[in-house]
């Protein structure tokens, strides 16, 4: 890949999206209210997880907040936009359900709070790297209010059935390292190496075989609803794909003993 950089420069700053050699950064920007989410920045948080799916040069994503917070969540205080509260939550759900569906890896890079809606948009994504300030709560009965961004059908998947109702029902503060253990984050890094981390993590997954990583995460996605039968016939038609995508390449640089590059581009 080329090394290019784009980065927005359309005056909406309080979600700022910037691509540098196939990585998207998205960063949630109102650091004086721990980035917690009004209905307009929510709105355009939206906006960029559709072009940054949309965007055939961006092979990984990476999710993350300014000020050394990650998402406090909905802003309560903020102005209502007029609609309906069904058409503001209708839109608020089209959010998760498309960065969950994103066919391209997405990575949060937690520091900071991340609570209510903010902690289910970590979840969400594929892998979650935290540092150990992070705290994490599903904060909404605390706030006489029930679950959503998707935390109802994420966290019994996420880390359980019991450990989610914990959560849940309870609204609890939990610390990077208790997120860790009961598999709400995937690594904690110090906080002066995470940027180094995801950095180079986020690297590794843009230089992977896009289609073949895109069909991994539907296969896992699909896995809790499917026989053992239905998945093993969804693993053979993912491999005849592959095998006119990304396999050859593979397999003619293990035989040069050289480093593959993936393309992801369809060689028959």
């Amino acid at each position: 890949m080329t090394d290019t950089v784009h980065a927005q420069a359309d005056g909406r700053d309080e979600v700022l999206l910037e691509t540098v050699d196939g990585v998207a950064t998205i960063t949630l920007n109102r650091p004086t209210r721990k980035n917690a989410m009004t209905v307009a920045s929510w709105s355009l948080l939206g906006e960029r997880v559709a072009q940054v799916r949309a965007d055939p040069d961006v092979r990984a994503v990476v999710l993350t907040g300014a000020g050394g917070e990650f998402c406090a969540g909905a802003d309560l205080g903020g102005a209502a936009d007029g609609r309906h509260p069904l058409d503001r939550m209708g839109r608020f759900t089209d959010i998760a359900l498309d960065l969950y569906e994103m066919p391209k890896p997405v990575v949060a890079k937690v520091d900071g709070v991340a609570v209510g809606a903010g902690c289910n948009l970590a979840i969400g994504a594929d892998l979650v790297v935290a540092t150990p300030r992070s705290r994490f709560s599903e904060i909404f009965v605390r706030r006489g209010l029930s679950l959503d961004f998707g935390g109802s059908w994420l966290l019994p998947r996420v880390v359980g059935m019991q450990q989610a109702k914990r959560l849940a029902l309870l609204g609890e503060i939990i610390d990077a390292a208790e997120a860790e253990r009961i598999g709400m984050v995937t690594w904690v890094s110090p906080e002066d190496e995470i940027d180094a981390v995801v950095t180079d993590l986020a690297r590794r997954l843009a230089d992977g075989p896009p289609v073949a990583m895109g069909l991994n995460k539907q296969m896992l996605h699909e896995a809790g609803t499917q026989t053992l039968a239905e998945a093993l016939a969804n693993e053979a038609r993912s491999q005849v794909i592959n095998f006119g995508t990304d396999a050859p390449a593979a397999k003619q640089a293990f035989l040069d003993k050289t480093d593959p590059v993936f393309e992801g581009r369809w060689q028959l």
